[in-house]
């Protein structure tokens, strides 16, 4: 898969905006299969008590879950989600930068069987590369970040 760029389809300058909001909200990027040429791209932005995560399979295809976080919690392959939508990358990041921030008013509750899109499968996890998307926040600081998942 070809990274998400501005010159990728006819979305492609709204697709960079996105992908600067997740950079400028400290999304971790998850590149699965080499840094070089990634199969799957993949971004966690990790709250008290859950995660929101969004996984790009292509141009075409994208999904985003929140998934509570409990020890051992794999967030590649979920068992319950809070939250799920699967559409077009563009979509999809529209989606997730629209939702409810846990424990505020309209945030998702309701446990969820994970479709399966929101998993990646392990051998799908091989040769990652992790890379923070701001090394603006100094480390230990949360930012004051917001309330845990209800």
């Amino acid at each position: 898969m070809s990274p998400p760029t501005a010159h990728s389809g006819s979305n492609g300058p709204v697709l960079e905006e996105l992908l600067e909001e997740l950079r400028r909200r400290k999304w971790v990027l998850h590149l699965f299969g080499g840094r070089e040429a990634p199969e799957i791209y993949a971004a966690v932005h990790t709250w008290p008590t859950c995660a929101d995560v969004i996984v790009l399979r292509d141009e075409h295809r994208a999904s985003a879950y929140r998934v509570p976080t409990f020890p051992g919690t794999d967030v590649f392959s979920p068992r319950v989600v809070t939250w799920q939508y699967h559409a077009t990358p563009v979509w999809t990041l529209r989606a997730v930068l629209t939702l409810a921030e846990p424990g505020t008013p309209g945030a998702p509750l309701q446990a969820l069987r994970p479709q399966p899109e929101c998993h990646i499968p392990p051998e799908a996890r091989h040769d990652v590369t992790i890379r923070p998307t701001s090394s603006t926040q100094a480390e230990g600081d949360d930012g004051g970040g917001p309330p845990a998942c209800a």
